[in-house]
Formats: C-alpha cells, sequence, structure tokens
C-alpha cells in the first residue's frame, strides 16, 4: 500500500500525499464489528499538493468544487468488512474521481439544421395524426 496512486499515465499521487484515517464501520460484521476500525477516510490535499500538473489543477478544482473542504478531497469506503479491501476500495474510487476531474472538457457542439426532408416528414406525419384524430371524432366536426 505504499506505492503512490495511479491517476493517469503521467499523473501518479505520491503515497506521502495521502492521509488514511480508520474507523468503526457500521453494518453487519460479527463480533469483531466493535473492535475492528475497517472503515478508511482517504484524504488529498488537491488544491496545495505540488504533484498536480498546473494544466489540470484549476480544472480539477472547479469540476470538484462541491465535493473538497479547504481544497481537501476526502473519501470513505466502509462497503467491505476488511480494511484492506475498504482501502483499496478508496484508492479505486479517489482514482476514478480525479480521472474523471482532469479528463479534458468534450468539444463544443456544433449547431445543425435539420434537413428538408426530415421537416417536410415531420409535417406529414402531423398532417396524418391530426386526420385520424379527426377521422375518431363522433360529433362530425
Amino acid at each position: 500500500m505504499d506505492e503512490g496512486l495511479r491517476v493517469t499515465d503521467r499523473w501518479v499521487v505520491p503515497a506521502g500525499e495521502l492521509r488514511e484515517r480508520f474507523s468503526r464501520s457500521s453494518g453487519p460484521g460479527g463480533q469483531g464489528v466493535n473492535t475492528a476500525d475497517s472503515r478508511v477516510e482517504l484524504s488529498y490535499d488537491l488544491a496545495h499538493s505540488p504533484t498536480v500538473p498546473e494544466s489540470l489543477r484549476a480544472r480539477a478544482l472547479a469540476r470538484l468544487a462541491n465535493r473538497l473542504v479547504d481544497g481537501v478531497l476526502t473519501i470513505a469506503a466502509s462497503e467491505h468488512r476488511a480494511q484492506l479491501a475498504n482501502r483499496e476500495a478508496a484508492r479505486e474510487r479517489m482514482a476514478a474521481l480525479l480521472r474523471e476531474a482532469a479528463a479534458p472538457p468534450p468539444p463544443p457542439r456544433r449547431a445543425t439544421r435539420p434537413s428538408r426532408g426530415a421537416k417536410e416528414r415531420r409535417l406529414a406525419e402531423k398532417k396524418r395524426q391530426s386526420q385520424r384524430k379527426r377521422d375518431r371524432r363522433v360529433d362530425g366536426e
């Protein structure tokens, strides 16, 4: 567990910048549930980390703004009964979140217009539908 967290091919977060806290997890666990600290909180100071490329920092901070507290991203994992499994789950979720936040924005949408044939088909279908409903009327209007 002492190797870094690989986010992308170029971006690896060193293990020294990640902080892990352990606490008791809720849920099933048998006799050891009240003694084993299996819940994991993984924290990473995204705003002040020297390993984040400057080109990605602003984008990641903007995209993760609602999840950051003073520039620190925290992930909690307690879905497994074993602490080691929760540590792995927290690392995977942190890497996925950082990867998604660092992804380049999608290309802008190019505005297009419907073709003449598409407009004609739409209008013809509207006429057919209105005729169909007109034919269903009882009062003969």
